[in-house]
C-alpha cells in the first residue's frame, strides 16, 4: 500500500525526494515503490483505453501500456547515463533511474486521475476519433507535467554539484625565498670579528592600488558556467518522446477501431504523427 501512495510523498515533499536522490539513500526501495505505483496506474488507464472496443482489448491494453513505458525507459536510460558520464557528471545508475522514475510516476498517476473523465466521454460521446484524440491529449499533458518534475530534479542535482565534474584541489605555487624582515628596534646580530658592519639598503616603497572606476567593481565577478548536462537533458527528453511515440505506433492497437476485429498487433505502416493529423482532419 505504501508503494501505491508514493505519489503523495512526491507531490507533498518533492524537496525531500530530491534530497534522497542526492544522498543516494535507500534508492532501490524508493524506485521499487514508484515502479509498482506507475505500472498499476498505467494498467488501469490502459484498460480504460481498450474498453472502447471490447473487454479483451481492455485487458490487452492494460498490459501493453505499462510495457510501452518500461521498454521506452529501458531503451533511453543508458543514453541519459552515458550523456552524464561523457560530460563529467557524477550521477550513479541508481540516481539516474530514480530521477526518471519520479517523472514516470507523476505521468502515470496524473493519467489515472484523468481516467474518470475519459470514461465519462466514452459513455456519453462514444466517437472513436474524438475518444482517441482526447486520450492522446491526456497522455501528452500528463507527460509534460512529469517532464517538469524531471527538469526540476535535474536542477536540484545541478545545484548540489552532481552534474559538474569533480574539481581537483589546486596546489598553491611556491613563492621565491624572501629575506626575513627585522622589526624596527630589534637588536641586530653582532657581525663577525674583522667583518664590516652591514649597511641597510632601503627597499622600494609599496605602490598604492589603483582606485576603482566609479560604478565598476574593483575585481571581475566570477561567472557561473551552465552545465552541459542540463542541455543534454532536453535532448534526451526529445529522444524519449520520439522513441515512445514510435514504439506506441508499433505496439498498437490500444483503443481498437470499432469497425475492425480484435488483433494483438497491426502491420507497421505510416507513423504516429500522420495518424494524428489524419484523425484531426476527419473530425473537421
Amino acid at each position: 500500500m505504501a508503494g501505491l501512495l508514493v505519489i503523495e510523498r512526491i507531490l507533498r515533499d518533492r524537496q525531500g525526494v530530491w534530497q534522497q536522490v542526492v544522498d543516494d539513500r535507500d534508492l532501490p526501495r524508493l524506485t521499487g515503490q514508484m515502479l509498482v505505483s506507475a505500472m498499476v496506474a498505467l494498467a488501469v488507464y490502459g484498460a480504460v483505453l481498450g474498453s472502447f472496443h471490447s473487454v479483451l482489448m481492455a485487458l490487452t491494453s492494460a498490459v501493453k501500456l505499462p510495457l510501452l513505458f518500461l521498454v521506452t525507459l529501458a531503451i533511453c536510460l543508458p543514453t541519459l547515463y552515458l550523456f552524464n558520464l561523457v560530460f563529467g557528471a557524477r550521477l550513479s545508475v541508481r540516481q539516474s533511474l530514480a530521477l526518471v522514475m519520479v517523472a514516470l510516476t507523476v505521468t502515470a498517476m496524473l493519467a489515472l486521475a484523468f481516467a474518470p473523465i475519459s470514461l465519462f466521454f466514452l459513455i456519453t460521446a462514444p466517437d472513436y476519433g474524438f475518444f482517441k484524440l482526447l486520450n492522446v491529449a491526456i497522455l501528452g499533458l500528463s507527460a509534460l507535467v512529469g517532464l517538469r518534475f524531471l527538469t526540476g530534479g535535474m536542477r536540484v542535482l545541478n545545484d548540489h554539484g552532481l552534474l559538474a565534474p569533480k574539481r581537483e584541489e589546486s596546489i598553491a605555487p611556491v613563492s621565491p625565498a624572501v629575506p626575513a624582515l627585522v622589526p624596527v628596534g630589534a637588536p641586530a646580530s653582532a657581525p663577525a670579528p674583522g667583518a664590516a658592519a652591514p649597511v641597510p639598503v632601503p627597499g622600494p616603497a609599496p605602490r598604492p592600488l589603483p582606485a576603482p572606476h566609479p560604478g565598476r567593481q574593483p575585481y571581475p565577478a566570477p561567472r557561473q558556467q551552465s552545465q552541459p548536462s542540463m542541455t543534454l537533458l532536453y535532448v534526451w527528453i526529445f529522444l524519449f518522446g520520439f522513441v515512445g511515440t514510435q514504439l506506441a505506433w508499433t505496439l498498437r492497437p490500444f483503443f481498437g477501431s470499432p469497425g475492425m476485429k480484435f488483433s494483438l498487433y497491426r502491420d507497421i505502416d505510416g507513423n504516429f504523427y500522420a495518424e494524428i493529423f489524419r484523425t484531426i482532419s476527419h473530425l473537421f
